[in-house]
């Protein structure tokens, strides 16, 4: 499992639990989306078997299902009991199910963007393996939608590709890539991704559509860890 940088936010995170990260404890003392992310990446995933964990939305911006391991995190404001009793309780793919988040849609007013792979790396020291140039002011698309979703957005460049981190869902630190067609099959988008842990030090999520293998392929390579599924809902304009 990836490891932050700072071990002692893995403590002080820890400090929060009364009884221990199991069940209800961790349901009751882990009330925001932060918090059990965070938790996930000092290693503390949530409780197999228990939950769903249901937390306040991080932002307007950001509403969704999370799955980790037999274990559901929804931070949507919609309710704890409309929640509840929408999921069965002997199902635990249930809230990634198309009946559940079409009732989410259609609650909040959003639609599902995509359900992505969500993958996990620690930062690592000294410069990255390829040489990059930051920009300001891109126009690339990537760029402007990763404005819309992220906020402290920082963007390098190279021949062929793209990378950039920015804070993300519950205000963690995600990573996002372009690679150009020429670019494509030469490994670029691996050297990328293992490039953006050296641009940060804190721990990088990667949302990656499953259905893209080479994407898949590349983080799983420069040494990213699956940790879960990911159902955002945006706007309907979005």
């Amino acid at each position: 499992m990836a490891a932050p940088a700072d071990r002692s936010a893995c403590h002080r995170l820890d400090e929060i639990v009364l009884s221990g990260v199991a069940g209800d404890d961790y349901r009751v003392t882990v009330i925001t989306l932060a918090d059990v992310l965070a938790r996930a990446a000092c290693g503390h995933l949530p409780e197999p078997g228990a939950g769903p964990t249901i937390v306040p939305q991080p932002s307007a911006r950001h509403a969704g299902v999370i799955a980790f391991t037999a274990h559901n995190v929804i931070f949507a404001d919609v309710g704890e009991d409309w929640i509840r009793s929408r999921l069965p309780d002997d199902d635990l793919s249930a809230p990634l199910n198309p009946p559940f988040l079409g009732d989410l849609e259609e609650r909040t007013g959003r639609r599902v963007n995509n359900i992505d792979m969500l993958a996990l790396a620690a930062p690592t020291e000294g410069p990255p393996p390829i040489e990059l140039v930051e920009v300001t002011d891109a126009a690339h698309p990537r760029v402007e939608r990763a404005h819309r979703y992220r906020d402290d957005v920082r963007v390098w460049t190279c021949p062929g590709g793209l990378v950039l981190i920015g804070r993300g869902v519950g205000g963690r630190w995600e990573v996002a890539l372009e690679v150009e067609p020429e670019g494509r099959g030469r490994g670029l988008g691996r050297t990328l991704a293992r490039a953006a842990r050296h641009l940060t030090a804190h721990p990088l999520w990667a949302q990656i559509a499953p259905g893209n293998a080479a994407s898949v392929r590349a983080f799983l390579a420069a040494g990213y860890v699956p940790i879960g599924a990911e159902a955002l809902l945006v706007p309907s304009s979005a």
